[in-house]
């Protein structure tokens, strides 16, 4: 098994650290919460004092962190000068394509291999080790990160080279907004022209309105497969995090010199519903807005 020092231990990087625990790798664990740590120790996991002596002497560096200015941070004062040479860095963080790549650069310049993983799936997905990972890096690197990532996630996917694992990431959650809306735009109209919900779900999950958002993940209490609508639409993936990663998206496209009307769209309903107080629910209570 490998020595890995796990950096974020929030929502999603606690469950992530305790499947890397569970598989039997030697995890040194680093976050700025007592909490987190706590939770991490109870799951198997060594615990470090600070981030620059979590990864002396590891072979490889998992961070998951809210933005790209904490990887850039961790990386420049913790990770470069700690890290012995080869020592692969897995950044997992949902961050802006530049970034990315910049910080893979500059590891590359240290004598490290690094990739970008960031992954799809919820908080539940992370405890149950059912991620999915989408990897941007070299050959080697991606070959590197698939042995460690496979105990983290259901499928691990190379992208291309760096960068590439962000941009699939912001391009796929760009689908998911726009989708959601779509969806609930569609059950708001179809209760208003009196068609059932569940009757709707029934049709259109098995016809050309099918979509993750309608069939796995819908957003109408009572119908389909239990998701976060069944719980008043707390836990799931926070309407705030839908907003960051399509502003990504959109920043991403404005550097590509992109056209998506219907992302931009999709953020302008989601800043609306953030602003309006509901950044930690559920992205598809979006809904209520209806």
């Amino acid at each position: 098994m490998t020595a890995i020092a796990f950096i974020g231990l929030g929502n999603m990087g606690g469950g992530m650290a305790a499947n890397l625990a569970k598989a039997g790798h030697e995890v040194k664990a680093f976050d700025l919460s007592e909490e987190a740590l706590a939770k991490a120790k109870a799951a198997g996991c060594a615990i470090a004092d600070s981030a620059a002596e979590a990864v002396e002497g590891v072979a490889a560096v998992v961070t998951m962190l809210p933005a790209g200015k904490h990887v850039q941070a961790v990386y420049q004062e913790s990770v470069f000068a700690h890290a012995k040479e080869g020592t692969l860095l897995i950044d997992c963080s949902t961050i802006d394509v530049e970034t990315a790549r910049t910080v893979a650069e500059a590891a590359e310049g240290k004598g490290l291999v690094a990739v970008d993983a960031p992954v799809s799936g919820g908080i539940a997905a992370a405890e149950g080790g059912t991620l999915t990972f989408m990897v941007g890096g070299s050959d080697e690197g991606f070959e590197r990160a698939e042995a460690i990532l496979k105990d983290m996630g259901k499928a691990v996917i190379h992208a291309g080279t760096n960068g590439t694992g962000q941009a699939a990431k912001m391009c796929n959650n760009m689908i998911l907004g726009a989708t959601m809306a779509a969806t609930c735009e569609a059950f708001a109209l179809a209760e208003k022209l009196k068609l059932d919900p569940a009757k709707f779900y029934d049709i259109a999950s098995v016809s050309s309105g099918q979509s993750w958002s309608m069939t796995s993940y819908c957003p109408v209490p009572g119908v389909g497969p239990k998701s976060p609508a069944d719980n008043d639409y707390d836990g799931g993936f926070a309407a705030g995090l839908m907003l960051k990663d399509l502003r990504l998206a959109m920043e991403a496209a404005e550097t590509a010199n992109a056209k998506v009307p219907m992302g931009s769209k999709a953020r302008e309903l989601y800043e609306a519903f953030v602003d309006d107080g509901h950044e930690r629910k559920d992205f598809s209570g979006i809904i209520r807005t209806l």
